[in-house]
């Protein structure tokens, strides 16, 4: 089926109204202007003979009709041009957005559309499609990054459970204990990693159900203590919280946030030697409330800070390797806070990291 394109269709629109335009002008002007001329002729000359009267009437007539036509056939020629002109002037930026829509159906997801200069009602749309077009980038470059980390973070696992396999293949390893515990622990982190990418993506990508309450920070911090607190005994770490002043109630999912929080202090217990110290403070922030894990650990180096919070980042990667760190772990509290409307920042002066949470006040209703 052959279809019209918008420009046709708009100057065809145009060139209707024109028609019906001239046709009016036309008729009006030829009812009109006969009985004008005689009333203007009769004040002018008075009573006019007959026949010097239609002859007047006919060469006004004439007159009239070839003016009208004359003058109706160039206006229909010059609205035409000028209305093909419009046409093609407002039929061009839709036809780029349909070539860039099919180019980013195809995958193309750097295309962008300029502003069209058309008003706001194009424009608005432009930025639509823009703002599309980039949702769409980044979640191509998401999905990208997690197959490329995901078989990166594969490997070694994957290596351990080949080599055991091989082992109990070939009689070289005995299937005790110690052996089937190796075995469980690597499926384990596999498990993890699953979970853990699966949890930062669809955090990143706002699609991560959460469940505000009206919560205390101090509330959200004591819970975060105890539950830390015996990893911490068990490496004679000390654990303390501190509330300073007194933070607004927030609306926030506790179980989040208790995620949160024990992410962070897992991070701060990995890199706190025995005989080191934790802290965690609540303060207010304005409307909101800022929460912050300070430790003595070694630290983060100048070099590492700005990359921490990137995916499977690691400063130390032997180290957080045997500890059993996935390597997304601040990059999932980030991805969190964020989900909440808050922000989370790292600092490190050289001998200890703090880490500070910031949360925004209760949205009014």
């Amino acid at each position: 089926m052959n279809r019209q394109g918008l420009a046709s269709r708009l100057l065809t629109a145009q060139l209707l109204v024109i028609g019906a335009g001239s046709v009016t002008f036309a008729l009006v002007a030829l009812a009109v202007g006969p009985p004008l001329f005689r009333i203007h002729l009769h004040e002018a000359l008075g009573r006019v003979p007959p026949a010097v009267a239609r002859h007047l009437n006919d060469a006004f007539a004439t007159a009239a009709g070839i003016a009208i036509g004359a003058g109706t056939v160039t206006a229909l020629v010059t609205a035409a041009a000028v209305s093909l002109l419009i046409a093609r002037r407002v039929a061009r930026p839709m036809g780029d957005l349909e070539a860039a829509a099919a180019r980013l159906a195809d995958g193309d997801y750097a295309t962008r559309m300029p502003s069209a200069g058309l008003g706001p009602e194009l424009d608005t749309l432009t930025a639509a499609f823009n703002a599309m077009a980039a949702a769409l980038e980044r979640t191509e470059t998401t999905r990208r990054r997690l197959l490329a980390d995901a078989a990166h973070e594969l490997r070694t696992p994957l290596a351990t459970l080949d080599a055991f396999l091989e082992g109990l293949a070939d009689g070289v390893r005995a299937p005790g204990q110690d052996t089937w515990d190796i075995l469980a622990a690597q499926t384990a982190r596999i498990r993890r990693l699953a979970d853990d990418i699966t949890l930062v993506s669809r955090a990143e990508e706002h699609q991560l159900p959460l469940y505000p309450v009206p919560v205390a920070p101090s509330q959200l911090v004591t819970n975060a203590v105890a539950a830390a607190r015996p990893g911490y005994d068990a490496k004679h770490v000390e654990l303390s919280a501190r509330f300073s002043g007194q933070p607004p109630e927030l609306s926030a999912d506790p179980d989040r946030m208790a995620q949160v929080l024990a992410g962070l202090l897992s991070n701060a217990l990995r890199h706190t030697p025995a005989g080191g110290q934790v802290t965690v403070t609540a303060q207010p922030a304005g409307p909101g409330a800022r929460i912050i894990v300070t430790d003595t650990g070694e630290g983060i180096t100048a070099e590492h800070l700005p990359h921490i919070f990137e995916r499977f980042y690691r400063a130390d990667p032997a180290r957080d390797r045997a500890h059993g760190g996935s390597g997304i772990g601040l990059t999932i509290a980030r991805a969190l806070i964020a989900a909440h409307g808050g922000t989370l920042t790292a600092a490190s002066d050289g001998a200890g990291a703090r880490f500070t949470i910031t949360l925004p006040g209760p949205a009014s209703g």
